[in-house]
């Protein structure tokens, strides 16, 4: 395997915005080379026949249906609002005319 050169670990440090000692620069270098090793054995599995996927697990929607309810002490809520008008919350104006 082609080792990682101490000036490719700068290049990726100097996009990345990092400042790298030596000694991180070769302890970098050493991670980055067993990223790669682990690629190319990913890239060794057989997945013709798998089906793309972007989760590993189905994801399914377990909201439930928006209702509206009454509440029959609105009162109660509205007491316990900082600040309120009638029967509504009164809120800070955030946005300009």
């Amino acid at each position: 395997m082609k080792r990682i050169s101490s000036d490719e670990v700068k290049k990726v440090a100097e996009l990345a915005r990092l400042e790298l000692n030596e000694n991180e620069i070769h302890q970098h270098a050493e991670q980055l080379e067993k990223i790669l090793e682990y690629i190319k054995q990913l890239e060794k599995i057989n997945t013709e026949n798998i089906a793309c996927t972007t989760r590993a697990i189905e994801v399914v929607n377990v909201l439930r249906k928006d209702e509206r309810r009454d509440y029959e002490n609105s009162d109660e809520l509205l007491d316990l609002a900082p600040s309120r008008e009638n029967k509504f919350f009164k809120v800070p104006k955030i946005i300009n005319e």
